[in-house]
């Protein structure tokens, strides 16, 4: 009986092989075929179209055109944007004088300095305007041929001319290895360790626990590692993450794909260095990728307290792969399976919807898996925290300010006037304050649509559908002049939110992006969730246990639907 089920199993596997060869095979004939094809229409098409055609061109749109019916991470990168792509998704250095900038209504100015660096030491501030770089003008230029204008070796000269309160500035620097850390703040928070990481470039494992070993000095509560607007970077580096904080030779991450040999199991390869250190995780809706490893694999083994709001949701693995010519692809190879088996990828992109968009992953195909204590957690709808801190969005108004950069303007007007602030932690503008901010619109142009305004247009369209205009065109029209008089509060109304960004604007003109970072503490209401779970170990270990409410973590129907109701 053993023998026979033995060659049944050989047969099975002979079987399968043989499947897959000639699958392989076919796929290997109909891709030469079509390349056939693609070549002498490519062919045709540069040498007989009856317009002068750019080669490059045509082939980039062709690429992009076929990208395009895949998933918006598979990219074709030419050799011109290469170096762009190595600081976006690899490396965190580049050769550069330590400026972010903006474009506002077509003019080129500095939005932040970075301390330390040539801009630094040369005086530049904020609210400056670049109008030559080497002697090149600014203007008509995009942001891609701005930043290779900025960028250049470490050691090499760069000549700017630049605008400043009506008067012309020259400034002569010499460009610097810029460094992007991954960990732009580690400190503690009372007697709470905070580690903000921003993405998961090189040596990204290496910041978190350099940034570990010296709050642990301070014999902390227990540690926050905030994910917050952190969109991901390099697997691997999310898996050295996690070691930190769980024992070795664990399964942290699966990756999966259509090809055999891009399935592998990532394990954890050492011993941690804070195995028993209660710790949060800080997502939100912009927390992607690695961030979403992280958070879910701590999740699933019950290690940390995940606070905030629902993660992205992208459960996808691309890989780089050189191409001729110097240029490149990033092609998805796989999906991610966090410890508990699931998958979070949240978009579907194998299917579209009528009006060719892709849509979620369908309810119905949504599973349960469970934790290593038990706790239920779903898959294919991002990583759903433990603790649920809701979120506001900002009002028509704030957003409208900052499309028209009246915080960017007043901010620089304000640093004229102020030379010197309260430290960053306990800044916060006073009423005078926020008064002069807003008698400082007036006369400017910032308007804007309420929420009001968009609901009382939606009545008027379906009044109209209904052909019943007439009977309440008055009384809309009451309630537009009532409306229009209470949109001149809305500056008051929303004063908190408005007030918050003018501040983290302000503070970034004296303390720089750490001294933004620390200002915002006071406001933080996810922070505050974390240091409240973390200060109680009843709280803890009841989360983690899954008692009572926590042992179901993100059922669907009911975080779906609360999702359609917001």
């Amino acid at each position: 009986m053993l023998m026979k089920k033995n060659k049944f199993a050989l047969l099975i596997a002979t079987v399968a092989v043989t499947t897959l060869t000639w699958s392989f095979k076919e796929d290997l004939f109909l891709v030469s075929k079509n390349l056939d094809i693609f070549a002498s229409l490519y062919k045709e098409i540069s040498i007989n179209y009856v317009e002068e055609t750019d080669p490059t061109d045509l082939m980039k749109n062709g690429i992009d055109a076929m990208l395009d019916t895949l998933d918006p991470y598979t990219v074709y990168v030419p050799e011109s944007e290469v170096e762009d792509f190595k600081l976006k998704y690899v490396s965190t250095q580049f050769g550069g004088i330590g400026v972010s900038t903006v474009f506002i209504e077509g003019k080129l100015f500095i939005n932040e300095v970075t301390e330390g660096y040539p801009a630094f030491k040369q005086g530049m501030v904020a609210g400056d305007q670049i109008m030559k770089i080497n002697g090149t003008e600014v203007k008509g230029k995009d942001r891609m041929q701005v930043s290779q204008l900025l960028r250049g070796p470490r050691g090499s000269a760069l000549d700017l001319l630049l605008l400043r309160e009506g008067s012309l500035v020259h400034k002569e620097l010499i460009r610097d290895e810029i460094r992007q850390p991954n960990v732009i703040y580690s400190g503690m928070v009372g007697d709470v360790a905070y580690i903000r990481l921003d993405k998961f470039l090189e040596n990204s494992a290496q910041e978190v626990q350099n940034a570990a070993v010296e709050l642990n000095k301070q014999h902390p509560r227990g540690m926050v590692l905030d994910l917050r607007y952190n969109g991901g970077g390099i697997l691997q580096e999310a898996v050295k993450i996690v070691n930190l904080f769980v024992n070795k030779d664990m399964v942290i991450v699966t990756q999966k794909g259509r090809n055999p040999e891009k399935t592998i199991n990532y394990r954890t390869t050492a011993m941690p260095l804070l195995p028993d250190l209660p710790l949060t995780v800080l997502i939100n809706g912009s927390s992607a990728s690695a961030s979403e490893i992280v958070a879910g694999a701590l999740q699933d083994l019950d290690r940390a307290v995940i606070v905030g709001q629902r993660s992205y949701g992208k459960g996808l693995v691309q890989q780089t792969f050189n191409l001729p010519y110097n240029s490149l692809v990033k092609i998805t190879v796989a999906k991610y399976f966090t410890p508990s088996g699931r998958c979070i990828q949240a978009i579907d992109y194998s299917h579209k919807t009528a009006v060719g968009k892709n849509g979620k992953i369908a309810d119905s195909l949504i599973a349960k898996f469970n934790t290593r204590t038990g706790r239920s957690v779903y898959d294919g709808n991002g990583v759903y925290p433990d603790v649920v801190v809701g979120t506001n969005k900002l009002s028509p108004v704030t957003i409208s300010l900052i499309s028209k950069s009246m915080f960017f303007d007043y901010a620089n007007s304000y640093k004229k006037n102020h030379p010197s602030i309260a430290p960053a932690e306990n800044f916060k503008l006073s009423d005078e304050d926020y008064a002069a901010f807003t008698n400082s619109l007036d006369g400017k142009d910032y308007a804007y649509v309420s929420n009001t305004e968009k609901l009382l247009a939606d009545l008027k369209t379906e009044a109209e559908k209904e052909q019943k205009l007439a009977e309440v065109k008055a009384d809309l029209e009451d309630l537009k002049a009532k409306m229009l008089i209470a949109k001149k509060t809305d500056l008051m109304t929303h004063k908190p939110e408005i007030k918050r960004i003018l501040e983290s604007q302000i503070v970034s003109r004296y303390y720089f992006e750490k001294g933004r970072i620390v200002q915002a503490f006071q406001y933080d209401k996810e922070l505050e969730t974390a240091k409240s779970v973390l200060a109680s170990s009843t709280k803890m270990l009841a989360i983690l246990k899954g008692e009572g409410a926590y042992r179901t973590i993100g059922d669907p129907a009911k975080t779906i639907a609360a999702t359609d109701n917001n």
